[in-house]
């Protein structure tokens, strides 16, 4: 076997051909085929005594193409292994191979393109200068976050009088005309749920205010719901078809009126919602743990968005960086054969741009000398685990069921990568907080969120 590297400065790209000669592979087809015999039965001979001579007749071209394949790639991505070639992507045929006849060469040349990763030069240092936007807490934050808690933990209750965003059931009946009387062979519809507070016109909604159970509000579905169509056919229980026919009045008598009611502020509300070893019984501990609660998870944003514009500084500080453009497309055209011939072009910007960075990241992770361990991973996992119950309000997750879930995304391969990247993220951004010059700026949230439409 002979194996050659040419590499191409010009176009970042390089060409690996291997020449396989028979004595390379004869041994490992031989025995290949003895298997074959062992295991072959065919009619006249016993199982396992099939000659070899007639195996290699019917398998003897499956089982060369077999091991010269396996022995191709095993000698390609050694080579590149054991000489420290860093390459995009994956090595493809090169498009001027001469085909090879695997049934009656006994030497075979191979040839591939192999993409080069370039060269970049960059590195972060104390005279880097990036801005840094932390994020205020406001009162109104901690008001929407223990209202959207107390709310969670709320419950229904039966009432006496119609109020704002009450639930009514009662029985629906359509009008006559004049509105007076219930319509001959009208709709009549027991148990009908209404939420006033939900149409579309707001003088309907009126209708309702101050209404008493068992009282009876006439009220006009169509002009209610401003030709919602779908609502209305639902409340009617008819068919979207038959909407037009039933524009007029209806009368509502109340059967029950139902008002959500928050949970009460007390001490069994905290300690469910925070959890016993906490410790917060006060209405003005809450407080304070939900400020730090939202506080953490915006000091995430902002290191987020100090990832977004490391990402773009740094990557104008590395300056131009040639690719293999022509073979990078063939690499993503052939990664992507199930999309349309314009996939390529019109994707290809955004893939580089995104490779550049990628490339930038692993120089200064080098530089910075991070690396992401198994325990990373772990704490990776556990973080996006208590993000996740956190942005539903839900803070007392028994630790056994974080460390369970965390366990299962490790588990999913489709999960992992993404776990890594931001274990990666979060040290970087650590190195960069540590080295680099930070522009604090104290911003509100309607402020940072703005930030992002720039």
């Amino acid at each position: 076997m002979n194996i050659q590297f040419e590499k191409n400065e010009e176009t970042v790209s390089g060409k690996i051909t291997i020449q396989l000669e028979k004595a390379d592979y004869e041994a490992k087809v031989g025995n290949k085929l003895k298997e074959y015999s062992k295991k072959a039965q065919m009619p006249g001979f016993r199982p396992g005594k099939v000659p070899v001579g007639l195996i290699k007749k019917m398998y003897g071209t499956q089982a060369k193409a077999e091991e010269v394949n396996e022995i191709l790639q095993n000698a390609l991505f050694n080579y590149i292994k054991e000489n420290k070639i860093n390459i995009l992507g994956q090595p493809l045929g090169n498009e001027e191979q001469e085909p090879q006849d695997i049934e009656k060469q006994d030497d075979f040349t191979f040839i591939f393109d192999i993409a080069l990763e370039p060269e970049i030069k960059v590195e972060l240092n104390a005279d880097d200068t990036l801005p840094f936007y932390e994020i205020e807490v406001s009162d109104e934050d901690v008001e929407g976050q223990l209202k959207t808690m107390r709310s969670q933990a709320g419950h229904s209750e039966e009432v006496e009088d119609y109020q704002e965003n009450d639930f009514l059931r009662g029985t629906l009946c359509e009008l006559d005309a004049e509105g007076n009387a219930p319509l001959e062979g009208g709709i009549v519809v027991e148990g009908a749920a209404l939420l006033p507070n939900h149409f579309a016109n707001n003088e309907e909604a009126k209708l309702f205010e101050g209404a008493k159970k068992n009282d009876v509000v006439v009220f006009t579905p169509a002009t209610a719901y401003e030709g919602r169509d779908t609502e209305i056919a639902t409340l009617l229980k008819i068919s979207k078809e038959e909407v037009a026919n039933h524009t007029g009045k209806f009368s509502f008598q109340i059967d029950s009126i139902s008002r959500f009611m928050p949970a009460e502020l007390n001490e069994e509300f905290l300690k469910g919602v925070f959890g016993e070893e906490a410790g917060i019984t006060t209405e003005e501990q809450a407080r304070e743990a939900i400020k730090a609660q939202i506080a953490k998870v915006q000091e995430a944003d902002s290191s987020f968005k100090l990832l977004l514009d490391a990402k773009k500084y740094f990557c104008e500080k590395a300056g131009d960086v040639k690719f293999p453009d022509a073979l990078l497309k063939r690499i993503m055209k052939d990664n992507n054969q199930d999309k349309e011939e314009s996939f390529v072009e019109e994707n290809y910007d955004a893939s580089i741009k995104e490779l550049k960075w990628d490339l930038v990241r692993n120089v200064l992770c080098k530089q910075l000398e991070i690396k992401v361990e198994k325990e990373d991973l772990k704490a990776a996992a556990v973080e996006a685990t208590r993000f996740q119950f956190m942005q539903y309000g839900i803070n007392n997750i028994p630790e056994e069921y974080v460390e369970h879930m965390a366990e299962d995304m490790l588990k999913k391969e489709n999960q992992v990568q993404g776990l890594f990247n931001r274990a990666l993220d979060s040290k970087l951004s650590a190195k960069i907080k540590e080295t680099a010059k930070l522009d604090k700026k104290t911003v509100s949230k309607e402020e940072f969120n703005k930030l992002f439409a720039e």
